[in-house]
């Protein structure tokens, strides 16, 4: 009974200094914590549409005037094919049920691209390794899905691959730690990060961040989509980081105050997680800075040696929200192991039971892998893609 007891103490206390934690420190009139650093608390996000890197089609032009953007918002609302549906009662149908209903058209932002440098606003090119890298994983994905009606249409789905029999390569292990869609349900880790409600990736560009500061810590809370969300503590001068043996999804934080700017350094990714082609190697050198009542400039160099030839740097502005009418429910409603993905794996066993009665097809003929649910693109004119898992 007694241990019993020192167990609630213990989570009571840990609760109330997590508590302790998220409450929103006060500000002074100029600006700063009670303790002195610039503050930064609040609600942020990004209001505004501006893909990742710059369409070739503005490839010289860093900005939009007021009429292109106008211009491009009557555009992009009006793009056919958002609510399309395929062939009613097939899998394409099924899966393309994420159509515009569950899309956001947010204003397209006065920025070609959220890249500023280099000043063609396109991710630098990789380098041979990423390149070596790439290939091997697209020849084992391929090889996965021949067997398909993707790849007997000869769809784009499968460009490069041949349609043939089912491959022996679907009992090998991945080349690599498997973070998107495989055509096998064999276990978790053949689905993709986000059917696993894993989906939160660093750096974030999307979506909604609560700030709160205390002495000595900045904590960030990422709304990510589908309940995703989840809570980052960056210590402040709390000295070098962790040993490189030690490895996490989202890095080690270790933040310090460079005059009024906040500047967070980034090492020590896990494998088990990927940044557009980067892993393990992943640097990031994050900087937000107040600009005024209700702006932050928030800019990351991003780098991987390993990865691509030179460092990147992204730009954005976020804009202060209201407190009370965008407050954040911090519940992760997406959790792995909740009842969609056992189901998923489950339904490929009961599959594979019929197939082996001789009473349904083959499940490796069956495409689980690619992914219609960006039929036509919301953002086709920007080329801000849609999620591909």
């Amino acid at each position: 009974m007694r241990n019993r007891l020192i167990g609630v103490f213990v989570v009571v206390g840990l609760v109330a200094a997590v508590a302790g934690l998220l409450r929103q420190a006060p500000a002074s009139a100029d600006g700063r914590t009670a303790w002195g650093d610039p503050d930064l608390q609040g609600i942020w996000t990004d209001p505004y549409q501006t893909p990742l890197q710059r369409p070739t089609q503005f490839a010289n032009k860093e900005f939009f005037t007021d009429e292109e953007r106008t211009r491009l918002d009557e555009q992009r609302a009006g793009i056919p094919r958002r609510d399309q549906r395929v062939e009613r009662g097939s899998e394409r149908d099924v899966a393309g049920a994420y159509n515009a209903v569950f899309q956001s058209v947010r204003p397209t932002g006065k920025r070609t691209s959220l890249i500023v440098d280099p000043p063609d606003g396109r991710m630098p090119p990789l380098t041979p390794e990423a390149t070596k890298r790439a290939e091997a994983e697209r020849e084992y994905r391929l090889a996965l899905l021949q067997a398909t009606d993707t790849c007997k249409n000869k769809d784009a789905a499968c460009a490069g691959g041949t349609f043939g029999p089912p491959s022996p390569r679907r009992a090998e292990m991945p080349p690599f730690y498997n973070i998107g869609r495989t055509n096998r349900n064999d276990g978790p880790e053949d689905r993709s990060m986000t059917e696993r409600c894993m989906g939160a990736v660093l750096p974030d560009f999307g979506g909604y961040r609560r700030i709160v500061q205390t002495r000595g810590s900045v904590s960030i809370f990422y709304d990510t989509g589908q309940g995703q969300g989840w809570q980052r503590i960056i210590p402040i001068d709390a000295g070098p980081h962790l040993p490189p043996s030690i490895r996490q999804r989202f890095g080690d934080s270790r933040g310090r105050w460079e005059g009024d700017t906040l500047v967070v350094d980034v090492t020590n990714f896990s494998p088990k997680y990927g940044y557009q082609a980067a892993r393990e190697g992943l640097h990031l050198v994050e900087r937000y800075t107040r600009r005024d009542a209700n702006t932050i400039e928030y800019s990351i160099v991003i780098e991987d040696p390993s990865t691509w030839t030179r460092p990147w740097t992204v730009k954005q502005e976020l804009v202060r929200q209201d407190d009370k009418a965008n407050r954040i429910y911090y519940e992760p409603r997406c959790h792995e192991g909740n009842y969609g993905l056992p189901t998923m794996l489950l339904g490929t066993r009961v599959e594979e039971q019929a197939f082996k009665r001789g009473e349904g097809p083959d499940p490796a003929t069956k495409d689980t892998a690619t992914d219609f649910g960006n039929e036509g693109g919301i953002d086709a004119l920007t080329g801000a893609a849609g999620a591909i898992f």
